[in-house]
């Protein structure tokens, strides 16, 4: 296992993470979720693969401290440019998050307030970072619904989250993550609840924006073919640990098992099988 991934621009990375370690705590029972992992990120699409539960959201979410109390976070170093995330304060952390650092969840109509029309949500976001700006905020947002080619977007901005579709509201939340212009965005499966024409949109969308905008992109997903076509680098997770890191044009050259066993039980419309290979775990994969 490589214990440290460089960015590709390694000489001065957005994000630095060394040795993060996260751990539930449910009175004595200690869960280890993140076990030790380390990676560095540039202007760069990077993809973090790996079945659910292997820990990917958990590193996202850690990067943003938005864990409960109770968890465990540790690092050698967890540095995003001149903040070190570890030891931020709250405060400090109120100024970074969806200002500096955005995440956009998996699924929009549980990110989505119900009772809250969409476009001042949208705006509400860039209020946080701007108080008193309402008439600026509204204009924004109005203005973000534009960027992510949200049809009418007029009428969208009155919506409220059940009134839209689900490839809307996801624009909406890349609207709503976007619109503080952040450095680093963090994707959490931001396509898996789309139809494939929706999903390629979405997609498209986001990879004009970061090329457009400069921007760091951590993408958590678990569909490999995706991430293949997507990014530009994948960490591999199986258990909480980066098993395997390297290129995503090069994931056929995949030497770790669990990789190599992720893309054999991916179906081919050009070579059918009667029966996709199950992956075979091994003990050895959980060793530090």
């Amino acid at each position: 296992m490589t214990s440290s991934i460089p960015a590709a621009n390694s000489a001065a990375p957005l994000l630095d993470v060394q040795d993060l370690q996260v751990n539930f705590v449910n009175g004595r029972l200690v869960t280890p979720a993140v076990r030790g992992i380390s990676f560095q990120l540039g202007k760069e699409k990077l993809a973090i693969v790996g079945e659910s539960g292997s820990g990917k959201s958990t590193v996202g979410r850690a990067l943003l401290q938005l864990h409960p109390r109770s968890a465990q976070v540790t690092a050698q170093r967890m540095q995003f440019d001149d903040v070190d995330l570890l030891r931020a304060t709250p405060a400090q952390m109120r100024a970074i998050r969806g200002k500096r650092i955005s995440m956009i969840m998996q699924d929009p109509k549980y990110s989505l307030n119900p009772v809250v029309r969409v476009g001042e949500q949208i705006a509400e976001a860039w209020r946080s970072h701007h108080p008193g700006q309402r008439e600026v905020a509204r204009q924004r947002a109005m203005e973000m619904l534009e960027v992510v080619q949200v049809r009418d977007p007029g009428r969208i901005y009155q919506c409220y989250p059940h009134e839209i579709s689900g490839g809307q509201g996801q624009r909406v939340m890349i609207a709503m993550m976007l619109i503080t212009d952040p450095e680093l965005l963090i994707a959490d499966e931001p396509t898996s609840a789309l139809d494939v024409s929706v999903r390629l949109q979405v997609l498209a969308l986001l990879d004009d924006l970061v090329k457009q905008r400069g921007l760091g992109l951590i993408f958590i997903s678990h569909d490999i073919n995706l991430v293949r076509r997507f990014c530009d680098r994948v960490l591999v997770m199986y258990a909480g640990r980066v098993v395997e890191s390297l290129a995503a044009s090069e994931l056929d050259q995949a030497q770790h098992p669990y990789t190599q066993g992720l893309l054999a039980a991916l179906p081919d419309m050009d070579q059918r099988r009667a029966r996709l290979p199950v992956l075979q775990r091994q003990a050895s994969w959980l060793q530090p």
